[in-house]
């Protein structure tokens, strides 16, 4: 897979936020993936490009990205029918023992 260079702002357009869930912890401890909510428009070399530059004061090297189209649920509220939107998901793995560290503050500084 190729790295293609995007903004930083287009960076934190693409990943929206990491997947915290049972689910999501389990595939990280068995896979070693990380699960990470990102937008609808975004492509697999653009998700590693965004990952690679948002944390690359830690020096994240991303090793493969698989893509997952989440369909919205339908929902009743009271009498009426509605529908969630839909959303995509990636699935991150990492090159070697390397794991990202979400506190770190260094990633929200301009540069």
């Amino acid at each position: 897979m190729k790295t293609v260079n995007i903004s930083r702002e287009r960076a934190f357009q693409i990943i929206l936020s990491p997947q915290i869930s049972e689910k999501a912890t389990f595939i990280a401890d068995k896979h070693h993936q990380i699960i990470f909510r990102v937008a609808s428009d975004a492509n697999k070399t653009e998700i590693k490009s965004a990952i690679e530059q948002l944390w690359e004061s830690q020096k994240i090297q991303v090793e493969s990205v698989q893509i997952s189209n989440v369909k919205g649920k339908n929902k009743r509220f009271g009498r009426f029918m509605g529908k969630r939107s839909g959303w995509k998901k990636a699935y991150v793995s990492l090159k070697g023992d390397q794991e990202i560290d979400f506190t770190d503050v260094k990633l929200f500084e301009d540069k």
